[in-house]
């Protein structure tokens, strides 16, 4: 057996180690992302008498629950700095998802007063009464999940995706390089 022999042997083991790795990371990508997919499809589908996606609910909730006195966004509301951190967002994708709420009406956008650069996102009146709204159809797709998964393994799923969105997910580390935090952006 030649030095081509050899070489294509050793090729077979790094590309069947290789695959391995692939299909179990795959495995869990894969997996999650088809699930996320599917329940974000539940919601935008509860949601739709409401003209809002999921998506849009869910930064309408994270705004009215960061605004109020004892509140990181006080008064004010949260900073699109604030938002993007607890959102696990970059602020150009916060941005970019609140256009249509601003066009709607729903939020409005002000400037901090310490710091001209900064905005802050506030519920209107208009958005209050339809988060609400959605809240109601919100609750319909929740009834229907745990009615379908069982409230412990519901518990249990929302346990996992708080823990996976920790920052403590970060690879930068790992790969050996520094990246920005995900709310820079």
């Amino acid at each position: 057996m030649g030095m081509a022999g050899k070489t294509n042997k050793a090729e077979k083991v790094y590309r069947s180690e290789a695959m391995a790795i692939a299909e179990q990371v795959a495995c869990t990508n894969t997996a999650l992302r088809r699930a996320s997919r599917r329940l974000g499809q539940l919601y935008d589908e509860a949601l739709a008498p409401t003209g809002l996606r999921g998506t849009q609910v869910s930064l309408l909730t994270q705004i009215d629950a960061m605004t109020g006195p004892s509140q990181p966004g006080g008064k004010l509301g949260p900073t699109l700095q604030d938002l993007a951190a607890e959102m696990a967002l970059r602020v150009s994708g916060i941005s970019h998802a609140l256009t249509p709420l601003i066009r709607d009406g729903l939020i409005v956008l002000t400037q901090d007063p310490a710091d001209a650069r900064t905005k802050h996102a506030v519920l209107t009146a208009k958005g209050r009464v339809k988060l609400a709204k959605a809240v109601e159809y919100w609750a319909i797709a929740n009834q229907h999940v745990e009615r379908v998964m069982g409230s412990p393994k519901t518990a249990k799923l929302r346990e996992f995706a708080d823990q996976v969105s920790m920052e403590v997910f970060d690879l930068s580390t790992e790969i050996g390089r520094s990246t920005a935090r995900r709310s820079k952006g």
